[in-house]
């Protein structure tokens, strides 16, 4: 079963569909040991197949339109944060303390880009909020990797030991992650979803048009999710605490297509349960359970929201011991055996792209869209969760043994066969890329990847500073039940 089938297959899609998904293969897009390209490519193209058959269910099309993945287009969005330039300027991507550090007995690696997490290694290393790269070395250095991930994680910091594939495999929370499907579906109830009004059928078809989508999601595959849906036509609103500012940059790479405004959950209860009132989709992207006390868990949603779509990402998953971890893409690599596997004899390393992330991220808002359509036929408030290490276990333990696609990418030098099309050399990134003033400044950015016949090229909007809207819905109320 090829990655997109696979894809499609763990969405509870129509198996005849992936049939109108071309390909264009690349044989020089995301080099890794470990099959990246084509995962992103499985990713994106189911993505871009679940639109596909969305716009066609609510313009009463007889088809769904004839979907295109290209891998140049794919490589570059899945590199997004690395090709955004603002007003010139290319963003920092990991802040000086995320990065490996030499332990006693093997490697540990640290995520502290925000402030407060930052903070809290420093105080499981017993250093002043002032302590620079060197002194946290000199402080690591005598002490084991294991010791150092529990030091941290009590201090609600972040630090994972470097694992290998065998010993992921051995541990509790990759057993409790093997057990889960790819893609967690479920129908907590029987309400009548909300119908859809049909589109037009004037491109671009906008599938998600007229749905408000509560972004209540940070780093980064939630928030290049609920970017996809922007992008389709949804009115996105995502919603931060005052005190939690995102990363600027970061901000910038996955605010297209969306309105961004502050509210207290805790403070703010009235207001951000009028927003509610009026969501079709609740997007969350924060450690499981986080949420729960604001009824915010699915079944709790369900039964204010009748008709709601509740999709939830984590690292870890809602399970097993590491379920109420937070966690980032560069943790689970190092966690699951991928770093050990991309590294070094001398020096673990990383997957050429924040794969885990980008590719959850659309497998997210596929998620999102084949619950739409089905809910135009059967009804019933539904879910959709992911995780980053189940997809890890996708890429590591299931798709290196799928043939079907690795012969696809020997056909890239030139032969077509069915289904896809040798692209031949990597035409560069700058093919995929487009520039745009907004309100934070004069952007390069990497355009979506998400392609059908009649479907949206770009953006409507660029993304704003963070908090700058106000915390209501910008569009009409959509479509009741």
């Amino acid at each position: 079963m090829t990655g997109i089938k696979y894809a499609w297959s763990a969405l509870g899609g129509d198996p005849s569909l992936p049939a109108r998904v071309t390909t264009v293969t690349r044989a020089d897009t995301l080099p890794a040991r470990l099959p990246v390209r084509r995962l992103a490519r499985a990713c994106v193209g189911a993505c871009a197949l679940a639109a596909a058959e969305l716009a066609a269910r609510r313009t009463g099309a007889a088809e769904v339109p004839g979907v295109r993945v290209d891998d140049g287009a794919v490589a570059t969005a899945f590199t997004s944060e690395r090709q955004l330039l603002v007003g010139g300027r290319a963003p920092v991507q990991f802040a000086p303390l995320s990065r490996f550090w030499r332990t006693a007995d093997g490697w540990v690696r640290t995520h502290a880009n925000y402030p407060h997490h930052r903070a809290r290694l420093l105080d499981a290393l017993g250093l002043p909020g002032s302590a620079d790269p060197e002194e946290v070395a000199t402080r690591i250095t005598g002490r084991p990797a294991l010791e150092l991930e529990e030091a941290v994680h009590a201090a609600g910091g972040l630090a994972v030991a470097l694992r290998s594939p065998g010993e992921w495999a051995a541990h509790e929370q990759a057993t409790a992650v093997a057990a889960r499907p790819l893609v967690e579906r479920g129908r907590p109830d029987t309400a009548h979803a909300r119908v859809l009004p049909p589109l037009d059928a004037a491109a671009p078809l906008l599938p998600a048009a007229g749905l408000r989508v509560l972004d209540l999601t940070r780093v980064l595959a939630g928030p290049v999710a609920t970017r996809t849906l922007g992008l389709l036509g949804a009115d996105v609103l995502r919603l931060d605490a005052p005190w939690l500012p995102e990363l600027p940059d970061q901000h910038a790479d996955t605010g297209f297509g969306k309105r961004s405004a502050t509210l207290g959950l805790a403070t703010d209860r009235a207001a951000f349960e009028e927003l509610l009132a009026a969501a079709d989709v609740v997007v969350t992207g924060y450690r499981p359970g986080a949420l729960d006390r604001f009824g915010l868990s699915p079944e709790a949603l369900a039964e204010r929201r009748p008709g709601v779509v509740v999709a939830q990402v984590s690292a870890w998953g809602g399970y097993g011991p590491w379920g109420g971890r937070r966690g980032f893409d560069s943790l689970v690599q190092v966690a699951t055996g991928i770093a050990e596997i991309e590294g070094q004899a001398d020096r673990p390393g990383a997957l050429p792209a924040q794969a885990l992330d980008h590719g959850t991220g659309y497998l997210l808002a596929a998620g999102v869209l084949r619950a739409l359509t089905e809910q135009s036929y059967d009804g019933g408030s539904r879910f959709v969760r992911l995780a980053l290490a189940r997809t890890a276990r996708w890429l590591m333990a299931e798709m290196t043994d799928d043939k079907t696609d690795e012969e696809a990418d020997q056909k890239a030098a030139g032969e077509v066969g069915p289904g896809s099309e040798g692209g031949g050399p990597d035409e560069g990134a700058g093919a995929w890329l487009a520039e745009r003033d907004s309100p934070l400044g004069r952007l390069r950015y990497a355009r979506p990847p998400v392609s059908f016949a009649g479907g949206p090229a770009d953006w409507a909007r660029p993304p704003v500073p963070w908090g700058s809207d106000p915390a209501r819905w910008a569009a009409p109320p959509g479509p009741k039940a």
